[in-house]
């Protein structure tokens, strides 16, 4: 009985002694095995993901450093775009540049598949970002759908944005057909637009506009916005003729002299033409554009008093040529047809035709002989 106890006991004993022998191997050979080798796998983090612009670079920042080549056999984009890396960080971080540009406005989804990092460790990874907007239509003037609008170099068809157009281009198609100038405000969130031989009238027209970035190609614009208006009935006064230079001559041969002594400046509202008179006599009659409904020229007796040769108006951002002022605070007078900052002078036939905001327009000839005519003080007559 004693010698089968003692074996029995050695028996349990080797037992105990392989348990332990086997706990010890799994604590100091495997678990620490299997800890280095987790500490091998790569996690990846991903600077920005939105509003990327359309030269920017995707940064991708790894915890382990990349097998290059693995990697960028493994990187595949949808929609397609070629690109090329750049690693820096001992290639634990990746710039992946567009070949061209990313397309505006546009998601891309990046898969990234059996890569390998130095420790041939697989690394795998699906993203998606997406390009900055284009910059978008907050407002048109005039509104979509409004009538009897009057388009002139004061009231231009105005498209502002959202955001700047810095690094855009924009476009317009206009039906029916003319040719456009336009202008952008200094801080590129509105487009100023005008026709160059200025908006027929009693006409619908349609505008739409297109934009693209400046990197993309001419046949990449795409469509943002489209207004529509008409404009308004035109007013020519009664029982007068016309055209413009029989008008003038109307005006000088029919008008009569208000003030009979010295010089004086006469301006009918109704029929839209001014006479310049010395002494009674009828020197010249010129075509005028006065006021527009709400807006009017105001009626009474004047006097010009102060005159420059190209004042800036700030309120408008435009040159005023040959400007006679006939109101004491400077906010009404007589000038040439408006200038933009670029050259773009507003068209000879709005002459004729209210459509200022409240000054009295000539052309560019008739505004310098009465600039040069008349003295500050010379009286202003302006009647219905």
């Amino acid at each position: 009985m004693l010698v089968g106890y003692t074996v029995k006991r050695k028996k349990n004993v080797n037992r105990v002694w392989l348990g332990f022998s086997a706990l010890l191997f799994a604590v100091l050979i495997v678990f620490p095995f299997q800890v280095y080798f987790k500490n091998f796998e790569t996690l990846a983090t991903f600077e920005k993901l939105s509003e990327i612009k359309p030269d920017e670079k995707i940064v991708i920042n790894f915890s382990t450093p990349m097998a290059r080549a693995s990697f960028e056999e493994s990187f595949s984009i949808n929609p397609a775009q070629k690109v090329s890396f750049s690693w820096e960080n001992g290639n634990k971080k990746v710039l992946i540049s567009p070949e061209k540009y990313w397309k505006p406005q546009t998601s891309y989804n990046v898969e990234i598949r059996n890569a390998k990092n130095i420790f041939f460790r697989d690394f795998e990874k699906s993203l998606n970002f997406k390009t900055k907007d284009f910059p978008r239509i907050v407002s048109f003037s005039p509104e979509n759908g409004q009538t009897d609008v009057a388009v002139d170099i004061e009231d231009p068809v105005k498209i502002k944005f959202d955001r700047s157009l810095e690094g855009y281009n924009v476009k317009f198609v206009i039906t029916p057909n003319e040719s456009l100038e336009w202008q952008m405000t200094d801080e590129k969130t509105q487009i100023n637009l005008l026709a160059v031989e200025n908006f027929k009238w009693e006409t619908k027209y349609g505008i739409a506009v297109f934009i693209k970035s400046n990197k993309q190609g001419s046949d990449e614009y795409i469509k943002i916005g489209e207004t529509f208006f008409e404009t308004r009935t035109l007013p020519i006064p009664e029982n007068w003729d016309k055209d413009p230079v029989a008008r003038s001559l109307q005006a000088k041969k029919f008008t009569k002299a208000i003030i009979q002594d010295g010089k004086y400046i006469d301006i009918n509202l109704s029929k839209q033409t001014m006479v310049i008179f010395e002494n009674g006599i009828a020197l010249d009659g010129y075509l005028v554009s006065s006021g527009k409904v709400g807006m009017e020229t105001p009626v009474g007796s004047f006097k010009i008093e102060n005159k420059a040769l190209r004042p800036w108006s700030k309120k408008y951002g435009l040159f005023m040529p040959n400007w006679m002022a006939i109101l004491p605070s400077g906010l009404i007078g007589i000038h040439e047809l408006p200038v933009w900052p670029g050259g773009f002078q507003e068209g000879a036939n709005h002459l004729g035709i209210p459509v200022s905001h409240g000054c009295v327009r000539l052309g560019p000839f008739s505004a310098k002989r009465v600039f040069d005519w008349a003295e500050i003080g010379t009286p202003v007559v302006v009647h219905q």
